[in-house]
């Protein structure tokens, strides 16, 4: 299985609201609950209405779109990565899912999935 590593930096926020998201950035990633409004966004794409945000997250993906038949391939990944200490930030899209570790772990997590036979591409 292919990881591809992305090569911005993301933040992962609360908003007021969306009025101020860029909805056309390359990454904009939103959710939205009766407590709050997320976004995890390019941080240099970060809106000035932000009530609480953290800086410092780079991100990767499982390439490829993955049918919804598949079973285990989010869970295998975040085990390898907890099992050596790195945090992570899931986002599963419709296509794939995007995995975030804050920028300190980051290598670590792509060494970590390399030892274990993903193929990590750029």
């Amino acid at each position: 299985m292919e990881i591809k590593a992305i090569e911005h930096d993301f933040s992962i926020c609360k908003v007021e609201d969306y009025s101020q998201v860029n909805f056309e950035s390359e990454y904009c990633f939103i959710g939205q609950t009766d407590e709050e409004k997320s976004l995890v966004c390019i941080t240099e794409d970060v809106p000035d209405n932000v009530t609480d945000w953290d800086d410092g997250w780079k991100a990767f993906r499982i390439q490829g779109i993955l049918d919804f038949s598949l079973v285990g391939i989010l869970s295998k990944i975040t085990a390898l990565l907890a099992e050596n200490n790195i945090g992570i930030f899931a986002i599963s899209t419709y296509n794939t899912d995007y995995i975030l570790t804050k920028q300190e772990n980051f290598q670590k997590a792509l060494d970590v999935l390399s030892d274990k036979g993903y193929k990590i591409v750029s």
